[in-house]
C-alpha cells in the first residue's frame, strides 16, 4: 500500500512544481496506533515557488488540495515542511 501511495503522492504533487521534494514513509513508526490501519503516516518536504507569499496554513492547503482524496484514506497523517527556494 505505502509504495502505491508514494508513487500516487508524488506524482499529484507534480502540479507544484517542485524543485525539490522528498517524501517518507513513517507508517512503522506508528504501528499500533489506531488510525494507521486506515492510512500511512508520511513525511514530505518540498521546496516550490508556489509557495511564494504564502503563509504556512496556505502552504499546507496547497499540498493537501494538490493530495485530493489520498488525504481521505490512504494518508492518515502528513507532516509537511514546504519552503520557497529562497527559505532551502
Amino acid at each position: 500500500m505505502s509504495t502505491d501511495t508514494l508513487a500516487e503522492l508524488r506524482q499529484r504533487l507534480t502540479a507544484l512544481s517542485p524543485l525539490s521534494l522528498q517524501i517518507d514513509d513513517e507508517s512503522h513508526r506508528h504501528a499500533g496506533h489506531a488510525g494507521a490501519r486506515d492510512g500511512g503516516h508520511f513525511k514530505l518536504e518540498i521546496v516550490s515557488t508556489a509557495f511564494a507569499g504564502q503563509n504556512t496554513m496556505a502552504r499546507h492547503r496547497l499540498v493537501y488540495d494538490a493530495a485530493g482524496d489520498l488525504m481521505r484514506g490512504r494518508i492518515h497523517a502528513l507532516s509537511i515542511r514546504a519552503r520557497t527556494p529562497d527559505e532551502a
